[in-house]
């Protein structure tokens, strides 16, 4: 147990230092309180440090001036904290009271909610704007009066902004800036519109998605935007290079084909760049062969080599590139985050220590950090999150000690239960019983038993889907073999939860898993057994039982928890797919809104796919359509469709084409410009599957560690043990500083728990699931360090010659008097203005 008279002598420190000064002042302190801080005599500002100087002023002020600029500097830490953690830039920090109050406006969820609901707002308004879906269209006055009202939120947001960021640094923030020039391209647009009131071409209504991507919730899509850009530069090289063996194809087969008259693919310059544009997608392969094939057999060399190095060799040479790029930009950006953290700390640190203590944070000064960083914070946990990272058991944080915050902070925190097992107090002939289905069912032979079940019901259900192919019918009556399967995995989940306990057994995902899994298979026997035929849809759900197989090789594991891992974030880079997906239906909607439609493109060589004739076979009329006249730009959700299909690119010319013999050749530009942007998405995310499964196959190498039950999932574990007198101790400073009831019930109720077990101390465990953060600290434990040494020497004054590198976070100071001053703004480490 950490040392006891460590954490009292925290607590009598904290108490007779009452006058303690803060090392810096609050940035919000320097204008907000002048006469408080500097106007009574009592101490005064030098170099942003409090300095003690003779005056008048009453004890009873200064302590009320003293508790207000550390409130203030608690705050501001806070802020420091968020910024890191949210990978904020330091330039946008408040600077002064303004500044302050509309930054923390703007930073809560009604206002990220506000944000999100404007740009959702402005999106959906193309479901009612010309050309609207034909059930959801609105008069112009009404869909431009909500426009207008979208567009004054949005306003009033950057006005929040405005006041907060001020206006130099507005004007440097890019993203702001772009969002402000769209804003009033759009209000100058809605204007007229609702002065009109008649719409006109508004191809700009493709930016709306800029207010969508800003808001706070959108922050995955704007790093999967920046990846994308960031991954540009090597996107294009290999691109121009494929561009480049097209052409010199382009020109080769006009020369070699454009004699054939019957061939359609090569007759111009113009259609060869086409024609091999689509083979590149082999949507048209081996159609476009064919004419040439017919006269000459040896011209399929032409067509194999063209494949050959176009799509087997430059199209997963691209791959190739974009992956190592975005393997890189990966890794530069947990760097980024990484250092950016840290510099937040030190921004804390500085305003957290005081001149009597500059080396290290009391448990006073980071309990009132907490009340502002994490408000519904108990005190018992904030109290324990100090405990977690004061691991050399000192009075106070150590900087060091302090680095390791956003490790701890999400911890959730249980106390340790004193028995080993749940059923350690009940008599003797129970406890026999329980221990014996606890040892069964840890058991490794009833682990591959239930596999070997698993496996033989896999196939059962192949049988069963076998028979229901060849007209047999199952919800006749119920299978014996649905109802002997289904009581193997009840008495299984009986017996686990028996032998492990209720806690421990749905602390587990994969029995969580396994006890969904089978709680549907009863209900569906149910639906069987009665013959609710509504509910039958729940059989389905069986085959999910064979994910358990993967839980008994290692490479299975990793597999599904890469793509456990990867939901988040794909639901992220589904989003910014949508996101393209609207822009592109908006300039769709623009310029081919009704263009296509039955018995259209009669000109076309794809004309028989719009076709929609009535043909008589004898008595008998049958309507016989092409249905491509369905893949149209009519309205939004008909353009999405339409996008879709050309996203699969399967048959997507035939689209292509029918538009093109309706409008222009020029309109080939669209429809191959978004094959090129969602080809650079979409090799975005192979790159990004790609980096999730081999980064986890080279962290499952490099930590071998073995792993005797692979549904043992603890993530990361904090330990800590806390004593009687170290609680009181807390109490009674909690009662000097936040003497509110809620904040000492928590510590109340370790002291009733330690009094009702009997013991003078209790173990707490805090628990969080683990991140891939957490796997790249220690898949880069070498390259960590050296990004420390980095930091230091960049972030710190040059010709500093007590400090040095600890392996356990960037910077260590000498503890000397010199190095008591905090860094200014120029210093590089701390910044407060």
């Amino acid at each position: 147990m950490e040392s006891l008279c460590g954490q009292g002598a925290a607590f009598h420190a904290d108490q007779s230092c009452n006058d303690e000064r803060p090392v810096a002042i609050s940035s919000f302190a320097l204008e907000s309180e002048p006469d408080c801080i500097d106007g009574g005599g009592n101490y005064d500002i030098v170099n942003n440090a409090v300095v003690s100087t003779p005056g008048v002023q009453s004890s009873k002020t200064q302590n009320a001036a003293l508790k207000q600029s550390w409130e203030m500097n608690y705050q501001e830490a806070a802020i420091y904290l968020q910024e890191g953690e949210n990978n904020d830039k330091f330039f946008t920090h408040p600077r002064n009271p303004k500044a302050l109050a509309a930054y923390l406006f703007a930073h809560n969820h009604l206002f990220y909610m506000m944000e999100l609901v404007t740009g959702l707002l402005l999106l959906l308004l193309s479901l009612c704007e010309a050309p609207a879906v034909p059930s959801l269209r609105l008069d112009i006055y009404v869909h431009a009066t909500l426009e207008l009202l979208a567009l004054l939120l949005v306003a009033f947001e950057l006005c929040m902004k405005l006041r907060w960021l001020g206006f130099h640094t507005f004007i440097r923030h890019k993203r702001t800036m772009v969002k402000t020039c769209v804003l009033l391209l759009q209000f100058v647009e809605a204007f007229v519109v609702l002065i009109r009131q008649t719409s006109h071409m508004r191809v700009t209504r493709a930016l709306r998605p800029i207010f969508l991507v800003d808001c706070r919730y959108c922050g995955a899509v704007r790093r999967n935007l920046r990846q994308i850009f960031q991954s540009l530069p090597s996107f294009i090289d290999i691109l121009l290079l494929l561009l480049f063996f097209m052409v010199i194809f382009a020109i080769l087969g006009f020369c070699l084909f454009s004699t054939n008259t019957a061939d359609p693919y090569f007759n111009s310059l113009e259609n060869s760049l086409v024609s091999l544009f689509v083979l590149l997608t082999t949507a048209n392969f081996p159609d476009v062969m064919m004419p040439a094939y017919s006269k000459n057999r040896w011209s399929c060399v032409f067509f194999i080599v063209y494949l050959s190095i176009e799509l087997y060799f430059i199209m997963n040479l691209l791959l190739a590139v974009v992956f190592d790029t975005f393997n890189d930009v990966e890794k530069m950006k947990f760097k980024s985050l990484l250092l950016h953290k840290c510099s937040a700390i030190d921004h804390a640190f500085q305003l957290l220590v005081s001149r009597q203590r500059p080396m290290g944070v009391s448990l006073k000064q980071f309990d009132g950090l907490m009340r502002f960083y994490r408000p519904r914070m108990s005190a018992r946990d904030r109290f324990l999150t100090f405990k977690a990272l004061n691991t050399s058991g000192a009075p106070m944080l150590s900087l060091q000690e302090f680095y390791k915050f956003y490790e701890v902070i999400g911890l959730k925190w249980k106390p340790r239960r004193s028995r080993e097992h749940w059923f350690d107090d009940l008599p003797h002939t129970a406890f026999l019983i329980f221990k014996g289905i606890h040892l069964v069912v840890k058991s490794k032979a009833f682990q591959y038993a239930m596999y070997v079940v698993v496996a033989i019901n896999g196939v059962w259900i192949l049988v069963e889907t076998f028979r229901m192919d060849s007209g047999y019918s199952w919800s006749e009556f119920v299978p014996l073999s649905y109802i002997v399967f289904l009581t193997i995995y009840g008495v299984e989940v009986l017996l686990k939860i028996a032998g492990l306990g209720p806690l421990a057994y749905f602390s587990s995902g994969w029995n969580l898993f396994d006890f969904s899994v089978t709680v549907f298979a009863f209900l569906g026997l149910i639906a069987l057994a009665f013959n609710m035929e509504p509910f039958y849809f729940i059989v389905v759900l069986r085959p999910f039982q064979l994910l358990r197989l993967f839980k008994i090789k290692q490479r299975y594991r990793n597999v599904l928890d890469t793509m456990f891992e990867l939901f988040p974030r794909m639901a992220s880079l589904g989003l910014t797919l949508i996101i393209f997906y609207y822009s592109f239906a908006i300039v769709g909607m623009e310029f081919f809104a009704d263009m296509v439609y039955p018995n259209c493109c009669n000109t076309s060589t794809v004309a028989e796919s719009y076709r929609q004739i009535n043909k008589t076979y004898g008595n008998k009329t049958v309507l016989e359509e092409g249905y491509y006249y369905l893949n149209n730009f009519n309205d939004i959700l008909s353009s999405f469709v339409t996008l879709f299909e050309l996203t699969v690119v399967n048959n997507w010319y035939i689209t292509m084409e029918g538009v093109t013999s309706m409008t222009s050749h020029w309109s080939r530009l669209y429809f191959m410009t978004f094959y090129i942007v969602t080809m650079v998405v979409m090799t975005i995310i192979v790159a990004f599957i790609l980096d999730a499964f081999v980064f986890r196959m080279n962290f499952s190498r490099k930590n071998r560690d073995p792993v005797d039950n692979p549904e043992d999932e603890n993530g990361i574990v904090f330990e800590v043990e806390v004593g009687r007198e170290e609680v009181l101790a807390t109490l009674e400073l909690y009662k000097q500083t936040c003497p509110s009831v809620s904040s000492l019930s928590s510590l109340s109720a370790v002291l009733q728990a330690m009094d009702k077990s009997g013991h003078t101390s209790l173990v707490y465990l805090g628990r969080r699931s683990r991140t891939k953060s957490d796997l790249s600290i220690k898949m880069y434990e070498e390259e960590i360090q050296e990004w420390y040494a980095e930091y230091s020497s960049e972030c710190l004054p040059q010709g500093d010659e007590n400090l040095n590198v600890d392996q356990s976070g960037p910077v260590v100071a000498d503890p000397s008097p010199s190095q008591e001053q905090p860094l200014d703004s120029q210093g590089g480490r701390h910044s407060i203005n």
